[in-house]
C-alpha cells in the first residue's frame, strides 16, 4: 500500500460579507462558512460601514477590520472558534467608542 504525500493546506479567504447577524467567508476553494456575529462581539457592535471595511490579511488566511480593530482568522472560522477576547478587553474597548463619540 503507498501512501501520499498530499499536503493538507487550510483554504484561505476571497471575500466577505457582514450583515447583523453573520459574517459569511467565501473561501479559495469554493467553500462559504457562515457562523453568528455575535461570535465576535466587536463585530456585532460595529456600524455596517465599519463592518464593511476590511481586508484581507496574511494572504488570506485571515481577515482584519481597521475600524473595529479586530482580526479574524480562516482557521478558527473552521474550527469553530468564537472570539476568545475576554471581557475586561472588550470591555474597555467599547468604552473608548462610548468616549469617542
Amino acid at each position: 500500500m503507498s501512501s501520499s504525500n498530499i499536503e493538507s493546506q487550510t483554504p484561505t479567504a476571497a471575500d466577505v460579507q457582514v450583515n447583523d447577524d453573520t459574517l459569511a467567508v467565501a473561501l479559495t476553494d469554493g467553500r462559504t462558512i457562515s457562523v453568528p456575529v455575535a461570535w465576535y462581539p466587536r463585530l456585532s457592535h460595529g456600524t455596517p460601514d465599519e463592518r464593511n471595511h476590511w481586508r484581507l490579511s496574511a494572504g488570506g488566511r485571515g481577515i482584519h477590520w481597521p475600524d473595529l480593530d479586530e482580526d479574524i482568522s480562516v482557521e478558527n472560522l473552521l474550527a469553530g472558534r468564537h472570539s476568545d477576547e475576554s471581557q475586561m478587553s472588550f470591555k474597555r474597548w467599547l468604552d473608548q467608542r462610548v468616549q469617542g463619540s
